[in-house]
């Protein structure tokens, strides 16, 4: 094998686990971004557990957060205005990312 495959092979390898990084961090966001709507909202226990799942499952129905801001946004309705959600979605980004780092 050349420099050139075991470089290729590297850059490839590195591509697929930054791509599961990000997938954990933004499920981990969304997790913990629906258990602070469900406080929010007045959930606890079980009943914030599920809504953090639904949280999570609204990721998947287009690229991007708009889903699950739309999720989240129209869930709380007044509870919580549109800056309020993106900051804390950035927040909880953040969180995340370190949660994930420490778990390594």
């Amino acid at each position: 094998m050349t420099t050139f495959d075991d470089r290729e092979n590297a850059f490839e390898s590195k591509f697929a686990h930054d791509a599961e990084m990000q997938f954990k961090a933004e499920a981990r966001r969304n997790k913990l971004l629906g258990l602070w709507a469900a406080e929010l909202m007045g959930k606890s226990g079980d009943d914030a557990a599920d809504y953090a799942k639904e949280v999570v499952r609204a990721d998947f129905e287009e690229a991007g957060d708009e889903d699950v801001y739309r999720k989240v946004a129209g869930d709380l309705g007044d509870k919580a205005a549109e800056a309020t959600i993106r900051a804390k979605m950035a927040e909880l980004m953040a969180e995340a990312k370190a949660q994930l780092l420490t778990e390594l």
